[in-house]
């Protein structure tokens, strides 16, 4: 069975989620903590759970959600798994990152790519990627069907979606990305969003006022 267990990062409020089982393997997923603290709660909480990080994951690369990377690579080893198209994402992250005046150094480590369909192990248990593009070219989701939840970036939020006027960004996309992906899996499904409070896959498709189900 696995944990999901939300911090919120960063001056832009980003979600980073630590999922782990209960023999201790866990998963760290869109590291956004910047400032030293952060980077404290998070490594403190990893170790005072006694937690052994074995995987490092990206549901997309926008600045916000990729601060850490570096810190979870330096402590713990982890090379960073990612979909391919947000490889260029991840590199403009320190340019992008500067326009709000907030410089960081980047990850610089070996990247491994992950498609639609794949599985990711933690542990015995395993979350399946799905492919949901439209707020960023290659953005994923982590999907556990045995434990009824979603890792879902910044594609779906309560009561809202993820913006899609920033580079590579498409309502048109997202929305089918939503109605496809998201909208297609059991309506109990909590769905853990890159900013704010989860939500069920239900009470969207039944209020969402931008993509109705």
């Amino acid at each position: 069975m696995l944990t999901v267990q939300r911090f919120t990062f960063n001056p832009v409020q980003e979600n980073t989620y630590v999922v782990y089982n209960e023999k201790g393997a866990a998963c760290i997923i869109d590291p956004g903590c910047y400032f030293a603290q952060e980077e404290q709660e998070l490594i403190g909480f990893l170790k005072n759970q006694a937690l052994e990080p074995v995987l490092l994951l990206n549901t997309h690369c926008h600045f916000d959600h990729i601060f850490g990377n570096r810190l979870i690579n330096k402590t713990f080893g982890l090379e960073l798994h990612l979909h391919p198209l947000e490889e260029k994402i991840l590199q403009f992250g320190p340019v992008s990152s500067k326009m709000w005046q907030m410089e960081f150094e980047n990850y610089d480590g070996p990247l491994h790519f992950l498609n639609e369909g794949a599985t990711v192990a933690i542990g015995n248990d395993q979350l399946e990627v799905l492919f949901t593009p439209g707020h960023s070219p290659g953005s994923i989701c982590f999907y556990s069907s045995a434990d009824g939840f979603i890792i879902g970036g910044d594609v779906l939020f309560k009561g809202s979606i993820g913006r899609t006027d920033l580079p590579g960004g498409s309502f048109e996309t997202l929305e089918q990305s939503i109605k496809a992906k998201l909208y297609s899996l059991p309506p109990e499904v909590i769905v853990y969003p890159g900013h704010g409070d989860a939500t069920t896959i239900g009470a969207e498709m039944r209020s969402n006022p931008f993509v109705k189900g």
